[in-house]
């Protein structure tokens, strides 16, 4: 009997997704519950789990992409492997002299695989499949370069360096200097392609993740529908810097979590949309719909790209509360484990440039909403205070908002009203 495995469930904004990576080789045993592939969505990447004891029979490879309801696997809980490929015992045996015939002659020695020449260890970190496939055709890692995240080498690079030489993809293999300069020869062939143009041979082609592509088409759809406008305004982080060094040890003590500048400007962003509502609404047709509540969308890196996580509700969470939730949806997207209801329903975000070291920069809105804030790295600058000239902690803050929505004079006080919160950080915490 056999268990079909589908695409797993899809949020309902999303329509395909791609398979990932198979933790288990093709017509291998899995047990119960055991992770077999990973499906990545344009959002999350979301885990295939086994149904049952058996054996694995694949249907897509890693790559493909899936619709809903699409078969991707199924479950043989009779836990026979064979295949319709004929076994070698199976099959009849030939004449020595048809044998001898039928040999493919070797132009080239220096081809000639040798058993062994890749192990196991060379090849640790990759999928099964992907072991498997390089093992079996003798291919060397360091002949790829990986086209997945962090790098890592897919199904989809192996076949595509095997197209590269058809006479010779099976018998590539590392060793002698002869057979590196194969290799590198053979990687700066171009791939084959009916009707498409060559790719000149110092160009590599990848195709985009679900989640840089799907990323690409929502940025160029809101430059092609909304009226973005940006507006600056430069804020002193000293006294924000000095609260958080008086008290960020018994902070730690006291929460059990560090007292870090996001939670400053989360709650800031709060106070200010609360006296400017506008820029906490969105555009529906030709209705303004205002949130009446303050979700606030904080853009973090994750080794598939950056990703907005919400924080729901952030008008009812302390300093400690707002600092427990952001460490945790952090955590969550290093590991790839945020969830479709993480990154939904914000009605504004802050993105942090600074930490990458971007000094100015115009985010782009993350639509559907009309504004999104942009930190930037802090730097020591002159600073005129009470008509004496200072050194202080300076950073440059950007606002870029839908000026269909938001008029310039709503925008610009928005942002005033974030920069007097952070250089008088007690009328912030005393919500004055």
């Amino acid at each position: 009997m056999s268990i079909s495995i589908k695409t797993p469930e899809l949020p309902e904004s999303v329509d395909e997704a791609t398979l990932l990576t198979w933790h288990a080789d093709p017509n291998s045993r899995v047990n119960r519950d055991d992770k077999i592939a990973d499906v990545e969505t344009d959002k999350i990447v979301l885990e295939v789990f086994a149904p049952a004891d058996g054996i694995l029979k694949t249907k897509v490879a890693e790559g493909d992409i899936l619709k809903r309801g699409d078969l991707i696997a199924e479950i043989d809980e009779s836990g026979s492997t064979a295949t319709s490929e004929a076994s070698p015992a199976s099959a009849p045996a030939a004449a020595p002299s048809q044998a001898v015939k039928e040999q493919p002659k070797k132009e080239d020695a220096r081809l000639e695989r040798e058993e062994g020449d890749v192990t196991g260890d060379e090849l640790k970190g990759l999928s099964p499949s992907v072991r498997k496939l390089m093992q079996q055709h003798n291919i060397h890692p360091r002949s790829l370069t990986g086209s997945g995240k962090t790098g890592r080498i897919t199904r989809q690079d192996v076949q595509r360096f095997l197209d590269v030489t058809p006479e010779s993809k099976k018998n590539l293999g590392l060793g002698s200097p002869e057979r590196l300069l194969d290799i590198s020869v053979a990687k700066q062939v171009p791939v084959e392609s009916k009707g498409a143009k060559e790719d000149p041979p110092y160009v590599r082609r990848v195709p985009m993740t679900q989640l840089r592509s799907r990323v690409a088409t929502r940025l160029k759809e809101v430059q092609n529908t909304a009226a973005l406008l940006t507006t600056f305004n430069e804020v002193n982080m000293k006294p924000v810097m000095d609260i958080r060094a008086k008290y960020k040890d018994r902070f730690l003590q006291d929460y059990g979590v560090k007292l870090g500048f996001m939670s400053f400007f989360v709650k800031a962003s709060v106070e200010a949309l609360k006296k400017y509502p506008i820029v906490n609404a969105q555009l529906d047709g030709r209705d303004i719909l205002y949130q009446e509540a303050y979700h606030i969308g904080v853009a973090v890196d994750s080794p598939r790209g950056l990703v907005v996580p919400v924080l729901r509700n952030a008008e009812d969470m302390s300093f400690a509360d707002v600092e427990h939730e952001i460490r945790e949806l952090a955590g969550k997207a290093k590991d790839a484990k945020l969830a479709y209801e993480d990154l939904i329903g914000g009605t504004f975000t802050i993105t942090n440039g600074g930490v990458f070291g971007s000094m100015l920069s115009t985010p782009i809105l993350n639509a559907p909403q009309s504004a999104i804030l942009g930190m930037h790295t802090i730097q020591e600058r002159a600073w005129v205070e009470n008509g004496q000239v200072v050194v202080r902690p300076i950073m440059y803050l950007a606002l870029t908002y839908d000026h269909r929505l938001i008029d310039g004079r709503d925008a610009v006080q928005f942002l005033v009203s974030i920069k007097e919160s952070l250089e008088d950080p007690a009328q912030l915490m005393l919500q004055l």
